[in-house]
């Protein structure tokens, strides 16, 4: 993995970069950042540009024998460490899922923990990083650097460590062997000890930005414009979330959601109850994802009204309704109109009849619409 495949992120990019150059390098360091994040991504583009055999100033050079190595996952001084369980005849143990690993994160870097327990064949298994593991990540500390500068250990989602395994970690952080780094990539760190987060140097991965999430949708998937700005909207800077969406969107959210508020705000219910047909053909999924994407929708009407600066893009086509829109959302009535979008979600995700959730929230919108 390169930086330069990475979308965005440029400011923790430079602070990586500048903590190999400068010799500043901590034996362990966190990578903390949501579901859906670059944290992962991130700590493969460090651990690459950590043993370039070149280390331009920029990224790593991608072409020495180092580089190409980790650009497979089989750099023989780069060991893993990930939540398993046992599947058919394997235990579970890390090293044996070594080869689905590299499968899994060379195709995507972005999946979440489900996404891996799914693709090892877990089913409805609980993946952790069991007791066992102990013995392996002191013998991975006890070896020697085969042809690198330094000996890397990555455990993703080290919050799933086993009492035992974590005891057997925080022991190896607390006398690190020499030239051993770790890099740990997580999601939560309250889940993670406290005497394993004292001795971590926390890098913390932010949430892709909107237009970073357009502009990957954009580029490598070529998603078009008004429909990378709606799953943008809809991700809420989960990129592998933005992924799914964009081979499952199939509607024009935004303008059902003009067409909508404005029935509401005109009374006009014999309208309403039209555009209920349309809700209704849209499908469970679509019309829990059109529900989630109006919250998000609102909450970007109101920060609008506040204060334009508070949202930094919008595309040039929905920015004269979202500036009308949001003269109508205020402290009075945002809420109201959140715990409203929030009911109909609740009810559609339980098989309510959703001509009549949607009627009835159209009902109810209308209403806050008019609160000064």
């Amino acid at each position: 993995m390169l930086f330069s495949e990475i979308p965005g992120h440029t400011e923790t990019k430079e602070l990586l970069l500048k903590s190999v150059q400068n010799r500043h390098v901590a034996h362990a360091q966190l990578f903390m950042g949501a579901e859906g994040s670059a944290n992962l991504a991130l700590a493969l583009a460090y651990a690459t540009y950590l043993n370039c055999e070149n280390q331009p100033s920029h990224d790593a050079c991608g072409t020495c024998a180092a580089c190409s190595k980790m650009q497979k996952l089989v750099h023989p001084d780069v060991n893993f460490v990930m939540p398993v369980t046992s599947v058919k005849s394997k235990e579970s143990l890390s090293q044996n899922f070594l080869t689905e690993w590299r499968e899994f994160v060379r195709d995507n870097p972005y999946q979440s923990l489900n996404d891996w327990m799914q693709f090892i064949g877990a089913e409805n298994k609980q993946g952790n990083i069991s007791k066992d593991e102990s013995r392996q990540l002191i013998r991975f500390s006890s070896l020697k650097a085969f042809e690198a500068e330094f000996k890397i250990i990555l455990i993703w989602l080290p919050e799933l460590l086993h009492p035992t395994a974590a005891n057997a970690l925080l022991k190896l952080l607390e006398e690190p062997p020499a030239q051993t780094i770790f890099l740990l990539v997580a999601q939560d760190s309250q889940r993670i000890i406290a005497t394993i987060l004292s001795r971590t140097q926390k890098v913390n991965i932010r949430s892709f930005s909107d237009e970073e999430v357009i502009r990957y949708l954009q580029e490598g998937h070529q998603v078009a414009e008004t429909a990378a700005h709606q799953i943008a909207n809809l991700a809420d800077g989960n990129l592998m979330a933005a992924i799914k969406l964009s081979s499952e969107l199939t509607n024009d959210y935004f303008s059902f959601f003009v067409q909508w508020m404005r029935h509401c705000y005109s009374n006009k219910f014999g309208e309403v109850v039209e555009m209920s047909d349309d809700f209704q053909k849209l499908g469970r999924e679509n019309q829990k994802a059109f529900l989630h994407y109006s919250l998000n929708n609102l909450r970007r009407v109101m920060l609008y009204g506040v204060d334009e600066k508070l949202v930094p893009f919008i595309p040039p086509a929905e920015l004269d309704f979202v500036s009308k829109f949001s003269k109508l959302i205020h402290p009075g009535n945002v809420s109201r109109l959140s715990e409203e979008l929030n009911q109909a979600h609740y009810h559609i995700e339980r098989n309510a009849n959703s001509k009549i959730v949607f009627v009835d929230s159209s009902i109810q919108i209308a209403k806050f619409l008019k609160v000064k």
